[in-house]
């Protein structure tokens, strides 16, 4: 196998090939490469502030070629790559970009190819295996979200309905939103399936007179859902359990899905879809909040895959309608949220900052660089690469809602 330089120095072919195809990816913008043997290489047309990347292991150059998505967030996360003055936003977006115009390159698409090609297995989520993914994220202390998420723990995307709300402020709006479209009335059973840490259950109990169900699967979540209703003094209004979903038997006059679609699995949206439609009573309302791609299907990142939620993936449109249509549901509204996902990470990442070094003595600093480089890839997958929020609204019969959207407003 060649090395990674030969011994007066010169270009080894991995080295080689990787630069290439930096070249051909990197059209727009100014960046500079220091490269583990020293050599310094600008690529882009020079627009823009410029971003300078330092590759300090060897190693990671053959990484990068086989699958780049995935070596790129291990390189920052085990420090093997950096970026001057920490410009992590700056270099995502600057490939972001790059991506966006000019494709992510023959390795990465054959990389990308074979996800696709295994997600049914890589998203199989049967209850062990959904159980495992959800502890590998949530069942993490909840003092580390108590650090950079709202007072109610929404870690789920806010409604800046109004001009500079703070992001306490915009998740209480989108719970508020939510409440006002689920049509709920004092008493309503209401299901929230992926209840959380109970914030929203909790709101709209307390400010909707909702009979609340809340189900998850992270015992941590459990716990604080519990406690936060008995703070809240509405504890005989919530009541919280540690159960799948899909084996929910009663019937609920509202259901609200916020955030937890993306963590369901392709294969299991039938099965999802047919409980949603099964539990909501003949005249009930659901609503399935979930991040959404403007894309046709695709995979997700292995990155975000391996070190953060693993077994999820965010549905197309057309994947949550074609089950849609399938089952007694139809829809009675769909909505689309564009830059509010932005401002929230943007939130999240300032908060984070704030408290780095109390994350750091939580865990350590690859964990700090990880969680760094999770929110901002995020922040770019909004801001450059086209995802959005969906909100759909469905109904089993037409007339369950109103045929406009004044009552929202009123």
């Amino acid at each position: 196998m060649p090395t990674l330089t030969d011994s007066d120095g010169t270009n080894s072919m991995f080295a080689g090939t990787l630069r290439r195809m930096v070249s051909r990816l990197v059209t727009d913008g100014a960046l500079t490469i220091t490269w583990p043997d020293g050599l310094e290489q600008r690529y882009g047309d020079g627009s823009g502030t410029p971003v300078h990347l330092r590759i300090t292991d060897p190693g990671l150059l053959v990484r990068l070629m086989k699958n780049p998505e995935l070596a790129l967030g291990e390189g920052y996360m085990e420090g093997g790559l950096t970026v001057d003055d920490d410009d992590l936003t700056g270099f995502l977006r600057l490939i972001s970009r790059n991506v966006r115009k000019n494709g992510s390159g023959r390795f990465s698409a054959a990389a990308a190819g074979a996800r696709t090609g295994l997600r049914r297995i890589a998203q199989h989520n049967p209850l062990g295996i959904a159980k495992r993914n959800v502890e590998v994220h949530y069942d993490l202390p909840v003092d580390l979200y108590e650090l950079f998420l709202d007072e109610n723990l929404q870690y789920t995307c806010g409604y800046f309905d109004r001009p500079n709300l703070d992001l306490d402020a915009a998740q209480r709006a989108k719970m508020h939103h939510i409440g006002k479209k689920l049509l709920i009335e004092p008493g309503m059973r209401v299901l929230d399936i992926g209840c959380g840490w109970g914030g929203l259950s909790v709101y709209l109990a307390k400010t909707f007179g909702a009979k609340m169900t809340g189900v998850t699967l992270s015992k941590e979540q459990l716990a604080a859902a519990r406690k936060r209703a008995e703070d809240a003094g509405v504890s005989d209004l919530c009541d919280f359990r540690l159960m799948d979903y899909r084996h929910l038997e009663e019937t609920f006059d509202r259901v609200v899905v916020v955030g937890m679609m993306e963590h369901v699995g392709q294969p299991q949206y039938p099965i999802f879809m047919n409980q949603v439609s099964r539990v909501l009573a003949p005249d009930g309302v659901a609503l399935v909040h979930t991040i959404g791609r403007t894309t046709p299907p695709g995979q997700t990142s292995p990155f975000i895959h391996k070190y953060i939620f693993p077994g999820g993936y965010i549905p197309a449109m057309s994947e949550v309608m074609t089950e849609v249509e399938k089952v007694d549901l139809l829809p009675t509204d769909i909505e689309v949220w564009r830059d509010h996902y932005i401002r929230t990470i943007q939130a999240w990442k300032a908060r984070f900052e704030l408290n780095v070094d109390k994350v750091r003595d939580m865990f350590d600093e690859k964990f700090v660089r990880m969680w760094r480089y999770y929110l901002t890839a995020s922040e770019m997958s909004f801001s450059e690469l086209g995802l959005v929020i969906y909100q759909f609204q469905l109904a089993h019969d037409q007339h369950a809602v109103p045929t406009n959207r004044e009552y929202l407003y009123a």
